[in-house]
């Protein structure tokens, strides 16, 4: 079967690149406002479905950091997008392939087949769960044409995913450059380890490089600047602060989580705005893809600064040549320190991504969510992206684990990647 195959970030010649060339064009959601477009409220929808089976291999069962699992969760959710997109009738530019597809092809039959095939890809090694769900999701659907034109569909897209990421850098062996002189980083406690280097050389989903996204880097270690952000961090981010408040605490654990609340904000809002297969496969991958470019364009940084986290800064900085800082041999974080160096913040950089993207699908800031942590314990609830956003700047000084010039150029980073991405792809065509 013949496929139409691009090259993200370039245009199908039919697609004008004055339209899309910005994110400030993009167009944004149209939510559901008849039966036609919006899905029975007990209709299962698949594509959250395999969104939580995702989950599941790739968190629960795989245990895959955030930093991993940006690449794994945009391989998924683009190979979904392109197959739902394509049996729609190609109302959007596809990322990779637009399969040929036969009026009536089963949806829900490409959803589960993409999603499957790239999760296999993934985990070998969870063939027989990831099997038995793939196996759960067909039954369910009617045996004929339909159905089998749904499993070539998916087949083909998540193929074309495959390969776009075969060779792309993951899991090299690139490592951290570990320095001793006053504003390198170090392995930090507990572990004293480091991984994640390679995110920062990953071949990108969508922009063209990761050096196109540049900062102006950590202050000086002996500026007004580094002495104040060091002295808040201290202050607010130490294991025993006094000066933290019981809800900042809460926020900095609740952020921390490993089981990240985006996934479940995602998810969320699918399902409280009725959103179809369609309109929920291209949120997901609209963020997804954005996010994993993010933690690309973020690591390069990191690797460029190397930059000392505040469990190494704040005890050694009797060495820092800044006279408005003072050393504290017993401080500690509140949160374990990620094994990589500060600047920039990766959860900013993410967040940020997922948030503009979010923002940009909808067409409106104020969207309200909610997400439950297992860390903390408890629910948070937003009443916009931009507030969202807010508190996760603050919260990873509360946690003691960036410095807050880090999270905010992290949250520009990953503002700036979203919009290239969002400018690129996923747009009408």
């Amino acid at each position: 079967m013949a496929l139409r195959v691009r090259t993200p970030g370039k245009s199908w010649k039919s697609r004008s690149l004055a339209v899309t060339a910005t994110f400030a064009l993009f167009t944004p959601v149209a939510l559901p406002a008849t039966a036609a477009q919006a899905r029975p409220a007990t209709a299962p929808n698949a594509v959250v479905t395999w969104n939580t089976h995702a989950q599941t291999a790739i968190f629960e069962v795989a245990r895959q950091p955030p930093y991993v699992t940006g690449r794994s969760f945009a391989m998924v959710q683009g190979a979904v997008y392109d197959a739902v997109n394509t049996i729609a009738g190609t109302p959007y530019e596809p990322y990779l392939v637009a399969p040929r597809t036969r009026h009536g092809d089963s949806a829900d039959a490409a959803v589960a087949t993409a999603a499957y095939r790239v999760l296999l890809s993934l985990f070998p090694g969870q063939a027989e769960s990831l099997r038995t769900q793939y196996d759960a999701s067909l039954a369910v659907i009617r045996d004929g044409r339909s159905k089998s034109g749904g499993i070539t569909v998916g087949e083909e897209t998540a193929a074309a995913m495959i390969a776009a990421r075969t060779g792309d850098g993951a899991f090299g062996d690139a490592t951290w450059n570990a320095g001793t002189a006053p504003g390198q980083w170090r392995p930090t406690p507990p572990a004293f380890a480091q991984d994640g280097a390679w995110v920062g050389d990953l071949k990108p989903f969508v922009i063209r490089r990761a050096s196109d996204y540049r900062t102006s880097g950590p202050p000086a270690l002996t500026s007004k600047a580094y002495a104040r952000e060091l002295n808040e961090i201290k202050a607010l981010g130490s294991a025993t602060s006094t000066v933290r408040t019981p809800d900042q605490t809460e926020a900095a654990i609740w952020w921390h989580d490993r089981r990240l609340g985006e996934w479940e904000i995602k998810r969320q809002l699918a399902t409280t705005h009725r959103l179809s297969p369609l309109q929920t496969a291209r949120m997901f991958a609209m963020a997804d893809i954005a996010n994993a470019d993010s933690l690309t364009a973020c690591f390069a940084e990191k690797k460029l600064w190397n930059f000392w986290r505040p469990v190494t800064a704040v005890p050694l900085a009797d060495t820092d040549g800044n006279p408005a800082t003072t050393a504290d041999p017993a401080w500690t974080p509140l949160l374990a320190t990620p094994p990589f160096p500060d600047y920039t913040s990766g959860h900013t950089c993410s967040t940020a991504a997922i948030m503009a993207a979010l923002r940009a699908f909808f067409g409106r800031d104020d969207v309200p969510f909610s997400a439950y942590s297992a860390d903390s314990g408890t629910t948070r609830s937003f009443a916009s992206f931009s507030q969202a956003m807010a508190e996760v700047v603050e919260a990873r000084i509360w946690g003691g684990v960036h410095y807050r010039s880090a999270d905010v150029q992290g949250q520009k980073l990953g503002e700036q990647v979203a919009r290239y991405v969002l400018g690129h792809e996923f747009g009408r065509r």
